[in-house]
């Protein structure tokens, strides 16, 4: 047997079995003590049995005596069970007298007065007149075992029910005792993966608290350095954009005054290094912002228009690849509406980039909030394709970018605790891209299909 692995269950089922274990023993203990009193109550009965019958059978046998009758049976006067048989002896064991249904056989000869036991029976001896008028009353072992047996059976019907209730009575209190730990378990469970605030930690038994207190700790620790992490890139990409833009301006104005190819020539490199560095700090400026949460609003608001809006602005200059479908009615999601336009821009500007250039994009928006962008072009390798969402991680392309795309959508899909999958080559063909953000992984799935315009 497999011991249940919940804190809850454990403690229910041990407490439960010690407890009916106790009350076991309790029940044979009583038994074993009712036995006893049972047995001495019954010899009490058969001494006092005697006790009453040997005068009044002493008085009969003598008058007997003067009418010359030697020996006699009482009769009965209907029928009914016979507990207690008896028989009165002469001093040479002549029967003188005899109960309704006794047994000669049942009683031994008279051997002094007191209890004997005899296979079947319990008998009771006693005497009179100097020992020369003997009584033995017998009961049937087999009646004290009856009685023994339904006083057994009636203390387990009592007790089977105050048992079941015990046991419902330890499970609810450890149940109600063990909600702090499961509230805590659930407060857990529920964070997302940008989530680092304190958990709380109320009620909790003292041999969680240092657990609780311990993981809090780690958290504000673990806070702190992400958020110096992300203020350093933020501040950093921020601070890049005013020198890359003034020098982005001089090169421009360069290429416009000079004259000389060379010059010219030269000014034009620097110039695209220089939008390569620029857009870089502003991918940097989304990953902050993506790794930093906060991305998630108290209400829930129309996410549709948002990628209507994206697709319109990266579909200028791209000869109009890109295809997109919505549902007809509103998708609302409590996602910030930023972090969703930053991750639908970042998929599509992926398969534009990396994409066949002579091939649409498919952009579609599910009811509840699934965004799939596909593309067409070779397959990409499983290996690759396992690392293109780390960090300046790119695949086999001459394409220009730098690698953080993707980076960029992992990290807003986690932070609102979604998830983004990526899939290639698309299934039924050679190749193809595909990437997937669904919002809620464990929810109901409804395919992105929508009306493409």
């Amino acid at each position: 047997m497999r011991a249940p692995r919940s804190l809850q269950w454990r403690l229910s089922l041990w407490l439960g079995i010690g407890m009916a274990l106790l009350w076991l023993a309790t029940a044979l203990v009583t038994i074993r003590n009712l036995r006893h009193e049972l047995d001495m109550v019954f010899d009490s009965a058969l001494e006092e049995t005697a006790q009453r019958l040997l005068p009044l059978a002493v008085l009969d046998i003598i008058g007997r005596e003067d009418d010359g009758v030697t020996s006699q049976k009482i009769a009965t006067l209907r029928t009914h069970d016979e507990y207690f048989t008896y028989v009165v002896r002469d001093d040479k064991g002549n029967v003188l007298l005899r109960s309704h249904g006794a047994d000669d056989a049942t009683f031994p000869p008279y051997s002094g007065m007191g209890f004997v036991n005899s296979p079947t029976h319990r008998i009771y001896f006693d005497a009179a007149l100097q020992g020369t008028v003997t009584i033995a009353v017998a009961e049937p072992l087999a009646h004290r075992r009856a009685v023994g047996n339904q006083t057994f059976i009636g203390l387990m019907l009592a007790f089977g029910p105050l048992v079941v209730l015990s046991l419902l009575g330890v499970w609810v209190i450890v149940r109600v005792s063990v909600a702090p730990i499961r509230a805590f378990r659930t407060g857990i469970e529920q964070r997302g993966g940008g989530d680092l605030s304190p958990l709380p930690a109320v009620d909790l038994p003292s041999e969680i608290e240092p657990v609780a207190e311990a993981l809090n700790s780690l958290l504000d620790r673990l806070r702190r350095v992400l958020e110096a992490e992300r203020s350093f890139t933020a501040s950093s990409a921020h601070e890049l954009r005013t020198p890359v833009a003034a020098a982005l301006a001089q090169t421009q104005r360069l290429i416009s005054e000079s004259t000389d190819p060379a010059t010219l020539d030269r000014a034009t490199q620097i110039e695209t290094a220089l939008r390569r560095l620029a857009r870089l700090s502003e991918k940097l400026m989304h990953l902050a912002r993506a790794e930093g949460g906060r991305l998630r609003l108290e209400q829930a608001a129309d996410i549709a228009p948002v990628l209507r809006m994206v697709a319109k602005e990266m579909a200028k200059g791209t000869a109009d690849r890109i295809e997109l479908g919505l549902p007809p009615g509103p998708v609302l999601s409590r996602m910030d509406p930023d972090a969703f336009a930053i991750l639908s821009r970042n998929l599509i500007e992926n398969a534009l980039k990396h994409g066949a250039h002579d091939d649409p994009i498919h952009v579609a928006l599910s009811e509840d909030g699934v965004l799939v962008v596909t593309n067409a072009g070779p397959a990409v390798p499983p290996e690759t394709l396992a690392r293109l969402t780390r960090p300046f991680e790119r695949g086999d392309t001459r394409a220009s970018g730098s690698g953080l795309g993707l980076a960029i959508a992992k990290a807003i899909a986690s932070g609102v605790g979604g998830k983004l999958t990526l899939t290639s080559p698309l299934p039924g063909q050679t190749g193809g891209f595909e990437a997937r953000f669904h919002p809620n992984p464990n929810g109901p799935r409804k395919s992105a299909k929508g009306v493409f315009s």
